[in-house]
């Protein structure tokens, strides 16, 4: 289904009312999709899938993925979130996950960014240039 232009300006409205201080509040969000729920005005449905997606997004661009193939100290994580909350200009919520199979190194991922400087990226960038 296609969503008209009137939804998305809608959606695009009732999402920066949900912003307190740049940032998304929870119970904004709650108390407007409860309103609009309540009031189904014309096009509803497309007005809530394009605020969902807009709010998805927003809650992508705040959370940093960091995967490396051994757990990383507490120093090494504090470095991280500060720089990457740096290059941002904002603070971000990181999660770490231990993956083995990289072999080596960090990827990092931030909304649709990835920085991936793991061994086995590496690897495979090589045989690429090999085949």
């Amino acid at each position: 289904m296609k969503t008209s232009k009137e939804a998305r300006r809608t959606a695009r409205q009732l999402f920066r009312l949900c912003l307190v201080n740049g940032r998304l509040d929870e119970a904004r969000v709650r108390s407007i999709v409860q309103t609009v729920m309540t009031s189904k005005p014309r096009g509803y449905v497309a007005i809530l899938e394009s605020l969902t997606n807009q709010i998805r997004t927003e809650v992508e661009n705040q959370r940093a993925m960091v995967e490396s193939a051994t757990p990383l100290d507490a120093a090494m994580q504090s470095n991280l979130k500060a720089s990457l909350s740096k290059k941002y200009g904002r603070d971000l919520s990181l999660e770490f996950q231990t993956k083995p199979e990289l072999l080596g190194g960090i990827r990092v991922k931030v909304g649709s960014d990835v920085w991936d400087g793991t061994v086995k990226a590496r690897l495979e960038a090589l045989k690429a240039q090999l085949a």
